[in-house]
């Protein structure tokens, strides 16, 4: 005997941030103009190359921001799910656009250096300082909202990279400006890449974990199926499967082997308050059998 149950939560409110991402887009946006101009009349490889790394981040920013919002549209007859998942792929072109922009940095930091030019370091000095400032505000925008939303985190780690990497071309112009050490530019420049590469390397592996439907992380379903066969008078779980709608709810489908039909619906409760509560399990959806039935596979069942 088969019967089906579900516990979800609709109500639940995605947090799109519009106020932080718009004034974020706008300060990063004019920063990006005045690294690039300044860059170009300095000569400075590394306010050339985080002017780039900055414009990709408005991009990423105006991704993010735009996901946040499709996420929050009501689901439809032909998308019953919304398009909440659009703030993972957000998360994952983001990643991706990063790790080229390392390429890119990489590349040029190693011609530089076999090949290094004039740097006029009190402007790089200034223009970086503006930096820090800029980036380190917007990096306070989303320090709340990143702790449970990767879409957030990507926009929260860039804005943290961008202030260490500024602080980083401070003390190159400096050092510029009072020895002949044309080579420390590039030098700056491969830290750039190194510390954007690093910054990204943990989003770019969650983004495609959740993009293919593989457990969030920090769920551990050996943790949840213990959970589930604890409640009253569950002999067994299996067909477990949990996955992410978007990059702050997640979802779960198990069978529950309950013989005795008595108390069904406390139970559903039960289950998906503790999933909910423990978990960060919103939407979870059970199937009682009354009888134990063989797993084909029982590693994953």
């Amino acid at each position: 005997m088969h019967s089906h149950d579900h516990g979800h939560d609709h109500s639940h409110h995605f947090d799109t941030h519009h106020r932080s991402f718009a004034i974020a887009v706008l300060l990063n946006t004019l920063f990006v103009v005045i690294e690039a101009v300044y860059g170009l009349l300095s000569g400075s490889l590394a306010l050339l190359a985080d002017a780039g790394h900055n414009l990709s981040d408005v991009l990423g920013l105006i991704m993010a921001w735009a996901a946040s919002w499709l996420a929050s549209r009501a689901a439809t007859h032909s998308k019953t799910y919304g398009l909440k998942k659009t703030t993972i792929l957000a998360a994952l072109f983001n990643a991706l656009i990063l790790i080229a922009a390392v390429g890119g940095i990489t590349w040029e930091a190693i011609q530089r250096l076999t090949d290094p030019a004039d740097v006029a370091g009190l402007t790089v000095m200034v223009v970086a300082g503006i930096g820090v400032l800029v980036n380190g505000a917007t990096m306070m925008l989303f320090i709340k909202g990143q702790e449970g939303d990767i879409n957030i985190r990507g926009a929260f780690l860039h804005m943290a990279a961008d202030t260490a990497v500024s602080v980083g071309v401070v003390i190159s112009g400096i050092v510029l400006m009072y020895t002949s050490l044309d080579w420390i530019d590039p030098v700056v420049s491969l830290v750039i890449a190194a510390v954007i590469f690093l910054g990204t390397w943990q989003l770019l592996k969650d983004s495609v974990n959740l993009a293919v439907d593989a457990v969030p992380r920090g769920i551990d379903p050996a943790a949840v199926r213990q959970r589930l066969e604890g409640l009253p008078g569950v002999r067994s779980a299996h067909h477990l499967h949990i996955w992410a709608l978007s990059t702050t709810e997640n979802a779960l489908t198990v069978h529950l082997v309950k013989p005795d039909p008595q108390g069904d619906d406390r139970v559903i409760n039960d289950a998906s308050e503790l999933l909910a509560k423990e978990f960060n399990i919103q939407h979870t959806t059970i199937q009682w059998e009354r009888d134990d039935c063989e797993c084909p596979n029982a590693s994953y069942c």
